[in-house]
């Protein structure tokens, strides 16, 4: 309520946005960072309130204990194709905005260059994911599921490829579900979003989702996937390019034709907007979202593979 009356209060504060940006971004997660927006001062808290407001009216990083916030609904039609009335992607705390000093991208971003010597080298995700490689994946509305659709435990990801604490949990926390999923004793069921995009300008999350889908056609989403989060670009910069998309499924050797014809095409964008729809009507309040059967994950055993284990174990999910 504090961030909503500075906001009030804003006046013609914004010229002091970069002195916050800095304190925010020194005051490390969103709780931390309140203390340091109080300590700049009403009119440098109520710019700040502006930005995280207004241009980023959705973030990644949420806190399922408490520490998040929703984005507030806008009644006309958002970048992800949402229709006029519904609300747009709901927002977390948004620790990995833009680098301090410098606001987010503006919508209309002109897309990144396609000329091959501009693509960068993709890196080869972890070893462990080769264990999946006989998982099955499939499709339903706008959720992808890993695993046999009929088995008893399910946990549900949230996630948006542009974020880079989605990343953390794919590097962290999901790999305890690795032998699980192998053994056939747990499926995952990915909601994957594209809210990013509007944040920070572009189509990288619209582009990997795309793509992500594509994957599932060509036999190897569970490697395309792990492959995506290892080569995640830095959140602001809208790196997800067709061109680069095909370099990372390269690692994993997903190179066949209609695959890549997908990704050129952008042959799955209206199931881009089916699953950003699902994403944002289950009520999501920040990415990583994770739910075990049921419950949501604590936000803190999310970037620790053993932590999560617990959690799993706790679930009945050997």
């Amino acid at each position: 309520m504090a961030v909503r009356r500075a906001v009030r209060r804003a006046g013609s504060g914004a010229g002091r946005f970069g002195a916050v940006r800095r304190a925010v971004s020194d005051a490390g997660r969103f709780g931390a960072a309140r203390g340091a927006v109080s300590r700049a001062g009403r009119v440098g808290a109520a710019a700040a309130a502006v930005v995280l407001l207004g241009s980023l009216v959705a973030g990644c990083g949420g806190d399922d204990d408490g520490g998040g916030w929703m984005g507030l609904p806008e009644d006309s039609a958002s970048a992800d194709g949402a229709a006029p009335g519904k609300p747009s992607a709901p927002a977390g705390p948004s620790d990995g905005a833009a680098s301090p000093g410098e606001p987010a991208a503006p919508s209309g971003t002109p897309a990144p260059s396609q000329d091959p010597a501009d693509v960068p080298e993709a890196k080869v995700p972890p070893a462990s994911v080769q264990r999946l490689a006989k998982v099955p994946a499939s499709v339903r509305g706008g959720v992808i599921t890993l695993g046999e659709p009929k088995t008893e435990h399910t946990v549900k990801v949230y996630e948006d490829a542009r974020c880079p604490f989605c990343k953390k949990f794919e590097e962290g926390g999901a790999q305890a579900l690795v032998e699980p999923l192998a053994a056939g004793d747990v499926k995952v069921e990915y909601t994957i979003a594209s809210f990013l995009d509007r944040n920070f300008g572009g189509s990288g999350s619209v582009n990997a989702a795309n793509a992500l889908r594509a994957a599932v056609g060509s036999g190897k989403f569970a490697q395309f996937h792990s492959a995506v989060f290892t080569n995640q670009p830095e959140e602001s910069e809208d790196a997800f390019t067709p061109a680069f998309l095909l370099k990372i499924a390269d690692t994993v050797g997903l190179r066949d034709a209609a695959f890549r014809k997908a990704v050129n095409d952008g042959s799955y964008k209206s199931w881009v907007r089916t699953a950003m729809d699902a994403f944002t009507s289950d009520g999501i309040s920040g990415t990583p979202t994770v739910v075990v059967d049921g419950k949501k994950a604590p936000s803190d055993a999310l970037y620790s593979e053993g932590a999560f284990a617990k959690v799993l174990e706790e679930a009945g999910v050997s």
